[in-house]
């Protein structure tokens, strides 16, 4: 069950401006704390060290790629709790079954209704996942 007394820690790592936008409205909308980095450099070192509930992950970024950042990241046993949405303007399901395929959490095409965007970011804190690929991920 989710703890409900705590807020969610959700970094969000776009490189577009007005995505990030609307997702600091919804965000901070919804109750949630977030951080945002523009890039994907760096992306692993803040994840590992801040440990948030969920990342919100483009696939495209510069330097580095969302699938690079999310296999480093389940890579990590340490890392094991952090939730991962990608997000991909280029919405192909071989786009989406590669990024589950990696260990994302749930893969979300742009542009999203905010609606949609909402939903599947309670759905994965909720931790509903059924429709993985993979296992061991979520396994404590």
């Amino acid at each position: 069950m989710e703890d409900t007394s705590r807020k969610a820690e959700i970094l969000v790592v776009e490189d577009e401006d007005n995505i990030a936008i609307a997702l600091n409205y919804l965000l901070t909308r919804e109750g949630y704390n977030q951080t945002r980095i523009a890039t994907g450099e760096g992306a692993v070192e803040l994840i590992r060290k801040s440990k948030p509930d969920l990342v919100l992950l483009d696939v495209m970024l510069p330097v580095v790629s969302g699938y690079e950042i999310c296999q480093s990241v389940r890579a990590d046993p340490d890392c094991k709790g952090v939730r991962i949405l990608m997000m991909t303007a280029r919405g192909s399901a071989m786009e989406r079954r590669k990024g589950l395929a990696m260990g994302a959490d749930g893969f979300i095409s742009k542009p999203f209704e905010l609606k949609e965007l909402r939903e599947e970011v309670r759905k994965i804190l909720a931790g509903e996942t059924s429709d993985l690929p993979h296992t061991g991920v979520a396994d404590a």
